[in-house]
C-alpha cells in the first residue's frame, strides 16, 4: 500500500470503476470541474447518485489517501481522515489515480484552514491554478500582510489571507460558533456523498462543520450516532448533532442534522433539496429523532 495526496480541489470517491456515467466526466477527468458537473446534471441524475449508490464520499485538496491497488486508470483507496466501520484504515472506494500524487508535503503541524466558501490557489508565479473549498487544511510556510504561502501536494502556493484562518486563529469552537459557521451554507444544493462547499450530504455537512470547528468525527451518520457524548434529547444545545432513524426512531439511523436551538436544526435533507433550517415539531423528524450526540466542549 502506498500513501499519496489529493492533487485536485475535490476528488470524488466512487463505489466502483463502473459507477461513472457519461454525464460524470467533468468529475472524473484529471482536472475535475465540480461546477460544470453539478450544473449539467438534471435533478433526476443528481438523485440517481444516491438511489444507485454511485459515489461514496469526497476528499479535498492535500488530504492523505492510501492506495490499496490500481486497476488501469483507477485506484482503490482508503481515506484515513474519514473514520468508518467499513474499513479501519479509513473510508474506502475508488478514484482516478491521476487525481492524486506522491507528495513530500511537509508535515508542519501549523496549518491554515480555508474559511471562505472558496479560495483561489495561486502558483508562486501569481498564476491562478484553481479554487479550493472551505475546510481545506494546508501547512503554512510564510505569510505577509495580505498573502499566505503554503505547501501543497503540487508544490508551494499562495492564498489570500482574507480567505483563511491562520493557526493562531483556530480553536476548538463552541456549539454556537459551529452553528454560526453552518448557516453560511444555507440554500446550498444537497449532493449525495458531498464533502465540500459545492454540496454536502447530511453527514458530510456535520463532519465538515465539526472538523472546521476543531473536532474530527466519523464520516457517516450511523457511526457519528454512537460516538461523542450522549445527551438527553431535552438537554440538547446548539451545535449538538441530532440523529434520526427509520421506524419512528427505532430502526436504522438514516439522517443527521446540527441542532440550531429552539427546536430547530440546520441540515442537508435529501437529494433534490437544499441545505436549510427545519423546525422539528410536527414533522417526521420529531417522530424519528433517536439520539443526540455532543462533540464540542462546553
Amino acid at each position: 500500500m502506498k500513501k499519496r495526496r489529493t492533487a485536485v480541489p475535490v476528488a470524488t470517491i466512487w463505489s466502483t470503476p463502473e459507477s461513472i456515467r457519461s454525464i460524470d466526466q467533468p468529475a472524473f477527468r484529471e482536472d475535475p470541474d465540480m461546477t460544470e458537473w453539478l450544473d449539467q446534471m438534471s435533478r433526476d441524475e443528481t438523485i440517481a447518485l444516491c438511489r444507485e449508490k454511485r459515489i461514496q464520499t469526497q476528499v479535498l485538496f492535500g488530504e492523505e489517501i492510501i492506495i490499496e491497488s490500481v486497476k488501469g486508470t483507477w485506484a482503490k483507496v482508503c481515506i484515513p481522515s474519514q473514520a468508518t466501520f467499513k474499513d479501519q484504515r479509513g473510508y474506502p472506494g475508488w478514484m482516478p489515480l491521476n487525481q492524486s500524487v506522491s507528495s513530500e508535503m511537509t508535515e508542519n503541524k501549523k496549518k491554515i484552514m480555508v474559511q471562505s466558501k472558496s479560495a483561489s490557489f495561486y502558483a508562486l508565479i501569481q498564476e491562478k491554478r484553481f479554487d479550493l473549498s472551505f475546510s481545506v487544511f494546508l501547512p503554512l510556510i510564510d505569510d505577509s500582510e495580505s498573502v499566505v504561502k503554503v505547501d501543497s501536494p503540487i508544490g508551494p502556493g499562495l492564498l489570500q489571507k482574507q480567505d483563511v484562518l491562520m493557526p493562531d486563529q483556530q480553536h476548538r469552537q463552541s456549539g454556537e460558533e459551529i452553528v454560526n459557521n453552518a448557516v453560511r451554507f444555507l440554500e446550498l444544493p444537497y449532493l449525495w456523498a458531498g464533502m465540500s462547499a459545492y454540496g454536502f450530504d447530511c453527514s458530510g455537512f456535520s463532519y465538515t462543520l465539526l472538523r472546521a470547528g476543531g473536532y474530527l468525527i466519523p464520516r457517516d451518520a450511523d457511526d457519528q450516532a454512537v460516538c461523542g457524548s450522549a445527551i438527553p434529547i431535552e438537554a440538547a444545545l446548539p451545535g449538538d448533532l441530532l440523529f434520526f432513524a427509520y421506524e419512528n426512531g427505532k430502526g436504522a439511523v438514516h439522517h443527521v442534522g446540527i441542532y440550531d436551538g429552539n427546536g430547530r436544526m440546520i441540515h442537508s435533507p435529501t437529494p433534490g433539496t437544499i441545505l436549510s433550517i427545519t423546525e422539528l415539531k410536527g414533522t417526521k423528524y420529531e417522530r424519528e429523532l433517536c439520539a443526540v450526540r455532543r462533540y464540542w466542549n462546553e
